[in-house]
């Protein structure tokens, strides 16, 4: 990932420094395993852990030489331990360790995105009962539909979040697994108790049956999840785009008092952070498609994935972690004008009302629906071609005047009637 979008979380996660410290982690845990069996000397074994150690430039070294990362980890290691450097990574093919450290980033940084969608939540959720009755248009199709409430909008948005924290949970649980099981799976120079021990020892679990790896469709789900996520946020950053838009106007996204929203055009405003998110969203989506394809390998295994691993787990983690930040600040920061959002329902000069005066006619006075309908939409695209408020033109229709009053027909011209049910959907989360 460029440094622009990194995060500090992401960063600690999944830098060369740390990715060599879990693999360490991985054959220490190892060690210890044989040392509980009396494989390895408790003295060697208390040796092994105060001196192993590492620098990335000797393994580089080396690895320069052998044209293989994990044995020029090993060999660095071992440097740095002495005589009993010999026991280390005893038994154990590469992946054992790169698979089992692998599950371990892989849980802490789905943990890590699990707390800043939690942050998100909340801010969400604040906003969402700050403008809980604040009406404002439904569209549909980019056109007005009826009246909502723009606190309703966001907790829409707050419950997409609840599903994505379920996914984010059952990625996690997917990746919870590691491998001691040997080169092709068979466990022939270490025992099924042995991996049990080691996945004790880290806590993770071991997997039921692997070959060399663990297989791929585990961290397909963990891509699939997180581009799941990315398109909720661009799903977000979508509406709050189109609601900045000039004709618009009822949201706006945090704009700094030194902003600059253009080199050219110093009125500017631009919804940038938004279209970031937006943009940033199809990464991950293409990290996705890469998961899936990373699953069909070839027998017990080859390495097809792994060069495609080392750049799409950190990015997408970086991505989603810097995504989820920015998002948090828009939600937090934006402008809301309540009185733009009261013109803009009344734009179409009553228009939004006519679901209410069709189910009238029919449920009040028995019309058939057709013929309610028609009486309807005649007014309707008079309304629209005319320029001349709905009611009016339905006040002077017979159809509609011979069965409605004047003051009738303006009690269906209430926005408040679409707004009774408001408080039940924000209870049923409460619990959340």
């Amino acid at each position: 990932m460029i440094e622009r979008y990194m995060t500090r979380e992401m960063r600690e996660i999944w830098s060369e420094e740390n990715k060599f410290r879990t693999w360490l982690e991985v054959e220490l845990a190892v060690c210890r395993a044989w040392m509980e069996r009396g494989v390895i000397p408790s003295e060697a074994y208390d040796d092994i852990c105060t001196r192993a150690g590492f620098t990335i430039e000797r393994i580089n070294e080396i690895e320069e030489q052998v044209n293989h990362d994990v044995v020029a980890f090993v060999s660095a290691v071992a440097e740095t331990i002495g005589e009993n450097g010999r026991y280390i990574h005893l038994g154990l093919t590469s992946s054992d360790v790169i698979d089992t450290a692998s599950s371990l980033l892989l849980k802490r940084s789905l943990a890590a995105v699990d707390e800043k969608v939690v942050l998100l939540m909340s801010a969400v959720r604040k906003r969402a009962e700050e403008f809980k009755y604040t009406p404002c248009v439904g569209r549909t199709h980019g056109i007005h539909g009826e009246p909502t409430t723009f606190g309703l909008k966001l907790m829409n948005w707050y419950y997409q979040l609840t599903r994505d924290r379920e996914r984010i949970a059952l990625a996690a649980a997917h990746v919870d697994f590691g491998k001691i099981s040997g080169a092709v799976g068979t466990y022939a120079h270490c025992d099924p108790s042995l991996e049990k021990r080691v996945c004790e020892i880290l806590g993770l679990r071991p997997s039921p049956v692997s070959t060399q790896i663990l297989q791929r469709d585990r961290h397909a789900n963990v891509l699939n999840t997180l581009a799941l996520l990315g398109s909720a946020l661009d799903r977000f950053a979508t509406e709050i785009r189109h609601l900045q838009r000039t004709e618009v106007m009822e949201v706006l996204e945090p704009f700094g008092a030194k902003q600059k929203g253009s080199s050219a055009m110093p009125h500017k405003r631009n919804p940038i952070l938004c279209e970031r998110i937006s943009g940033m969203s199809r990464l991950l989506r293409g990290y996705a498609v890469v998961g899936m394809e990373n699953i069909s390998l070839w027998h017990e295994r080859d390495i097809s994935h792994s060069s495609a691993e080392r750049v799409v787990w950190p990015d997408a983690f970086h991505a989603v972690s810097y995504m989820l930040s920015k998002m948090t600040t828009v939600v937090e920061k934006m402008t809301v004008d309540n009185e733009k959002m009261k013109e803009n329902l009344e734009l179409t000069r009553g228009l939004v009302y006519s679901q209410r005066i069709l189910l009238e006619l029919v449920e009040r006075f028995g019309l058939l629906r057709e013929e309610a309908y028609a009486i309807v939409q005649e007014n309707a695209m008079k309304c629209w071609k005319e320029k001349t408020a709905f009611f009016d033109l339905l006040l002077g229709d017979e159809r509609v005047r011979s069965k409605l009053s004047e003051e009738e027909l303006r009690s269906l011209f209430d926005s408040a009637y679409y707004f009774r049910w408001v408080d039940e959907v924000f209870s049923r989360f409460t619990d959340q």
